[in-house]
């Protein structure tokens, strides 16, 4: 990925958050057939080593847990919040006309080791602890518990764990810190208005 020294996220905690927030990724493998791409919501667990450590299951159905076996190298991006830029926005641009569009965005790649878990337990922790972390906003939360037992059995046996130790993150948030101040200022009172708050958000501080 290109990134820009001043567009370059380094922080742990921020490349964190941006995963925690976004959990759906897109896991890239390279098997037998060559390059795939399968898009999952993943729990991480940012204690577990050095950059931590990823988990989410797949359908039995889906060949990715067999095409690509335990210890293989794999890719996973997250993309943060993300929007237009109109030149429009720019106080400047009204005054020299030298502003053109683009794109901001958040991204984190984690680059790590998969280890593949045809477990009946492993499946079963992992479906609780997503399910937990994502029902917790509603007023009466889903558990499996809410479930027939044999039902929700039936159901594990469909599913195939994946465990992925992070061996590096890379970030990039792309905010407007190349722009003066009031021109970065200026994009933000735009998608706020717009109701893109938590673009508008990040760019109003993106140190």
């Amino acid at each position: 990925m290109y990134i820009p020294a001043h567009f370059a996220e380094n922080a742990p905690e921020t490349l964190h958050r941006i995963i925690r927030e976004h959990p759906l990724g897109i896991l890239i493998t390279h098997g037998d057939n060559g390059l795939d791409a399968n898009h999952i919501p993943f729990e991480l667990d940012p204690a577990s080593g050095a950059n931590g450590r990823l988990s989410a299951h797949v359908a039995r159905a889906n060949p990715v847990w067999q095409s690509c076996a335990t210890g293989s190298e794999v890719l996973v991006v997250f993309r943060g919040t993300e929007g237009y830029i109109s030149p429009n926005w720019y106080p400047s641009k009204h005054e020299a006309h030298r502003q053109v569009p683009t794109w901001n965005y958040e991204v984190v790649h984690a680059h790590g080791i998969l280890t593949i878990h045809d477990d009946e337990r492993f499946v079963r922790r992992i479906v609780a602890r997503l399910t937990k972390t994502h029902e917790a906003s509603e007023p009466k939360p889903w558990k499996m518990g809410d479930s027939e037992p044999a039902f929700i059995d039936e159901m594990l046996q469909h599913i195939v764990g994946i465990e992925i130790e992070i061996t590096s993150l890379v970030g990039k948030r792309k905010l407007s810190q190349n722009k003066d101040i009031r021109d970065r200022l200026g994009a933000v009172d735009a998608l706020q208005a717009r109701g893109a708050t938590e673009l508008s958000a990040s760019m109003r501080d993106p140190d």
